[in-house]
């Protein structure tokens, strides 16, 4: 009954309860020192793949225009109100 399966041989996984402090024990995922439960393979993908685009308000250019249409209307609204 003793059969022996891969994962009985495979790496254990790195991560430690917080609650006992005991290490986690399932076998860590090919490619990473830790389990399915504990992150191996997740997070966002990478790239275009994760489709946070951003768009620019907050770029410095952005920003300088802004500020200077703002300085254009502050000027004209003085020139306009000396009439």
């Amino acid at each position: 009954m003793n059969a022996n399966y891969p994962f009985q041989k495979s790496p254990r996984c790195k991560a430690t309860s917080k609650r006992t402090r005991k290490p986690c024990q399932a076998p860590a995922v090919t490619g990473w020192k830790v389990c399915r439960f504990h992150g191996a393979g997740g997070g966002a993908p990478k790239g275009n793949a994760n489709g946070m685009y951003r768009h620019g308000q907050y770029a410095g250019e952005a920003i300088t225009e802004r500020k200077a249409v703002a300085e254009m209307i502050r000027h004209v609204r003085r020139t306009l109100g000396d009439l």
